[in-house]
């Protein structure tokens, strides 16, 4: 923590000093009482509407007054979770001891090396190497992010990509979180880290030309944090001379950058969040030219793009929910009329996504709430499905740079098998299992029992639910259960194996996913029936599945808890506003709690990108709605469930004070004597701590609060 920024607190009883330079002392539980956030009422009218906002400064980062009040929340929360201490420490334990330190990935080949990410004992980041020619060459040290992240209390290096001649890299670093990248080149031959130095980039979003000289990157507004220009960097050239190349003018687009598959073109993708697609390319060959567009964006055309020898292949949702799969010879694009159909829209099935390889085609799609990948033989045209054997589980195209290869690399997880590595030949249908996490302390996944059931919701639609607990729990109404979710952006929430959960199943717990409206787990109209003015069917499929996890036994009345991250942690919100009663204990993490206000504000880092998901407030429609079940505004006198609230003080995506003023608001609110608690990462953003160690501190923080809640702590 920067002690810094940490003032002391006079009394926790009383609105917060600002003169202080230290920090407070933890009390104990019994001499505890819940921070008082100073009432500052501030008026806030919009289309005719008055509200009135009592916690509107906390929204000032830098002001002392906030940094207060936020030590002593987390000073509170310490008093009151003391006697968890050692419980947690026994659930950090336990967690850290089933990661296999030593550990690597499956390496890949990408032109003349090898390329793997190894981690060593202790160390919290990864470490990437390659080799050159075989895997017996001698191994080459990337990027240790060990030695990078000394002196630093957050790091997280956002991807690299290497040159053409594979001499260099170019990285990008962030040590606040705040997702604003640093931008650096490295000579991978000498060792040498090049003098540019390029801030405020975006993660992941860069590529190189084939002159190995030139390379492109996208800058972010610091203020907004959106990506909104591509950039042109001749090596060796002082970065205030790059060239601006794009500037997207709607501030309601995301944008990437990326060097497609075949390496013929550098692509920069224009996403309008669910409404709108748009491409540019480049000729990698000549990075002075203009980027010119594959196809114009056109309001309710979603489109993505792969291109192969003299074509391209494009899944468009044009005049297919579901979408579709076309392809176009290179050069016609903006032709709709040279557009062929390959793979036709179908009702019942969500084309997700595709590889392409030189006698294969590969689709990832989704039934009926699951994944599957499906082999298409480009020659005889015949085509499989691969059987997984599970009833719920998580399965996706890997990795794959070489089109001229009939081997496909796939990843697959379950709720009780480990993420696993595979290679399968599309031609002999052999399938090698290449490696599986190695999960340490005992585990066998034979002692884990998974379930998939459907469970109708109050309009009808019928919710999948992903459950697993272990071996004799009993389902007799007597058990605890998490229910966890997410249910937003179309983000499908998949059954995947984690290793930390054991920590609860080992305890009697049952986990249950709930694939709520939202998502796109059940095909494209699952996303726009839980979006905009149908967001309510999101927090009503939560609700209804807790139902009836209870009458059907699954889980105890008075131990059944609920979990959700950021568009997650809004849902949590608004189900303990619709049923408080049903939830013994909550967990919101980074919640997204202050719908109106947030949108409102399009200076908020991206906001003006989030309409098409909640709806712009300053149309009265959607302001009426969002006010309706928005958590911070709905907030009323009534008795909610014990509440655990975490944020970060530099996230990016939700920002701090809202969870903040949420939670000062329930205490004034809430009629009961539940836990109520507030806990800030001082250090962290939106996705808490870094490292792969230190991030499950706050996991095992999480686990602890519900595990005594649920009268497991002893255990």
């Amino acid at each position: 923590m920067n002690k810094q920024l940490v003032p002391a607190l006079a009394a926790l009883a009383l609105p917060y000093m600002t003169n202080a330079q230290s920090p407070a002392p933890v009390p104990s539980p019994a001499a505890a009482k819940p921070p008082v956030a100073a009432i500052k009422p501030k008026t806030l009218t919009t289309n005719g509407h008055t509200r009135t906002d009592n916690y509107y400064w906390l929204n000032q980062r830098e002001d002392k007054e906030v940094i207060s009040y936020l030590n002593a929340e987390n000073a509170y929360t310490d008093a009151l979770l003391a006697a968890q201490k050692p419980l947690e420490e026994k659930l950090f334990a336990e967690m850290k001891g089933r990661i296999k330190q030593q550990d690597q990935s499956v390496p890949y080949k990408e032109g003349a090396y090898y390329y793997q990410t190894n981690y060593v004992q202790g160390g919290e980041y990864p470490i990437y190497v390659r080799k050159k020619g075989s895997l017996t060459a001698p191994e080459e040290v990337m990027f240790d992010c060990n030695v990078l992240a000394k002196g630093h209390n957050y790091y997280n290096m956002g991807g690299y990509e290497v040159s053409d001649n594979d001499e260099l890299a170019v990285f990008a670093e962030d040590t606040v979180s705040r997702r604003l990248y640093t931008l650096r080149v490295k000579n991978l031959k000498t060792g040498q880290i090049y003098p540019e130095v390029i801030p405020n980039v975006e993660a992941g979003s860069f590529a190189w030309a084939a002159d190995n000289k030139t390379f492109f990157y996208i800058k972010k507004d610091p203020q907004t944090l959106l990506g909104y220009q591509v950039w042109r960097h001749m090596l060796g050239n002082d970065p205030k001379k790059d060239i601006l190349v794009y500037e997207e003018k709607d501030n309601q687009y995301y944008m990437g950058l990326y060097r497609m598959k075949s390496k013929k073109y550098i692509a920069i993708a224009c996403d309008h969040n669910g409404v709108a697609t748009e491409y540019r390319l480049l000729d990698a060959k000549t990075p002075n030219s203009d980027f010119k567009v594959f196809f114009p964006r056109e309001r309710g055309h979603e489109y993505d793009i792969q291109h192969f020898k003299d074509k391209f292949y494009v899944r468009t949702n044009y005049k297919a929910t579901n979408y579709r799969l076309l392809e176009v010879p290179e050069g016609q694009q903006t032709n709709r009329a040279a557009w062929k159909e390959v793979i036709p829209h179908r009702a019942d099935v969500f084309l997700q996504g595709m590889d392409v390889f030189a006698n294969h085609l590969v689709l990832a799609e989704r039934k009926e709430g699951l994944a599957k990948l499906r082999v298409i033989n480009q020659k005889t045209k015949a085509d499989e499905y691969l059987d997984f054997g599970e009833p719920a589980y998580v399965a996706g195209i890997g990795y794959n740079p070489d089109f001229n290869t009939d081997v496909l690399r796939y990843g697959y997880s379950s709720l009780t098998t480990p993420s696993s590595t595979y290679d399968y030949n599309m031609d002999t249908k052999a399938k090698t299992l290449l490696k599986q996490q190695e999960v340490l302390g005992g585990f066998d996944k034979n002692n884990y029992v998974s379930e998939r059931v459907f469970v109708t919701a109050r309009d009808g639609a019928k919710v999948p639910v992903s459950i697993v607990y272990r071996k004799g729990t009993p389902k007799d109404g007597t058990a605890p259960l998490l229910q966890y979710a997410y249910g937003s952006y179309g983000s499908n929430t998949e059954p995947g194996f984690s290793s930390n959960r054991l920590s609860l199943l080992d305890r009697g717990f049952i986990y249950a996913i709930a694939h709520i409206r939202g998502g796109q787990e059940m095909g494209r109209q699952w996303y726009e029936d839980g979006k905009l003015l149908k967001k309510k069917n999101t927090f009503n499929d939560f609700v209804d599945v807790s139902k009836w996890l209870v009458a059907n036994k699954y889980a105890a009345t008075d131990k059944l808890f609920a979990l959700g991250g950021s568009a997650g942690g809004l849902l949590m919100g608004a189900v303990m506003n619709q049923a408080p009663e049903l939830y013994r204990g909550v967990v919101a993490a980074v919640p997204f709690v202050d719908v109106v206000t947030t949108m409102l504000d399009e200076s908020i880092p991206l906001t003006t990108g989030e309409f098409e998901e909640w709806g712009n407030p300053k149309q009265k429609q959607y302001y009426d709605y969002m006010l309706s079940y928005s958590p911070y505004d709905q907030v009323e006198k009534k008795a909610y469930p014990n509440l655990l609230v975490t944020t970060g003080l530099h996230d990016s995506q939700v920002q701090y004070w809202e969870p903040a003023k949420w939670v000062a608001k329930l205490r004034t609110m809430k009629t009961d004597n539940n836990v109520l608690l507030l806990h800030t990462n001082m250090e962290a953003g939106h996705g808490g701590a870094s490292g792969r160690f230190n991030a499950l501190k706050e996991i095992a923080m999480e686990y602890a609060f519900m595990l005594n809640l649920a009268g497991k702590g002893a255990m």
